[in-house]
């Protein structure tokens, strides 16, 4: 059983890492969930680990939602902008790779021009987006790579 568990948490580990950069993914829930299948295993985090790591992942999640907001807001980007760098990065997932890195751009862009700003002030509101969106991804990565290295750390018995 120990085995299925361990499976289990690797695949969990490798989809929640890819969820870092996929939007649709809940990366840092998905890593945290890893951590929860070592307690079937003799492998099992303290309960301070756990909590250490659960207080990380709502931190991660909700920041995820709230830094690209905060970079597109410090770039003046009205709230179309920002509801056009949400969309731009859910279809850029369509456009994989360079969606991923456009998307939020192109939508932040978009929805400035919508909102009636002019190209240039559309054009730092996406630039403000986009960092935001790089900003959380990052974010993301760092705090599912120590869930991850713990992960290996615990499963591999390092």
């Amino acid at each position: 059983m120990e085995v299925a568990w361990l499976t289990v948490g690797w695949v969990l580990v490798v989809v929640g890492i890819v969820g870092c950069v996929l939007p649709v993914v809940p990366g840092p829930i998905l890593l945290y969930c890893a951590l929860l299948c070592l307690l079937g295993t003799s492998h099992a985090p303290t309960v301070a680990v756990l909590v250490a790591f659960g207080v990380v992942t709502v931190v991660a999640t909700v920041l995820d939602y709230v830094v690209p907001a905060l970079g597109a807001k410090k770039f003046n980007c009205s709230k179309l902008g920002i509801v056009g760098c949400a969309v731009g990065t859910v279809v850029g997932i369509a456009f994989f790779p360079l969606g991923l890195l456009l998307g939020p751009f192109l939508g932040a862009v978009i929805g400035e021009l919508i909102a009636g700003k002019s190209l240039g002030k559309s054009f730092w509101g996406g630039i403000g987006a986009f960092v935001g969106f790089l900003v959380g991804v990052f974010l993301k990565l760092f705090a599912c790579s120590t869930m991850a290295i713990y992960y290996a750390k615990a499963a591999l018995d390092l």
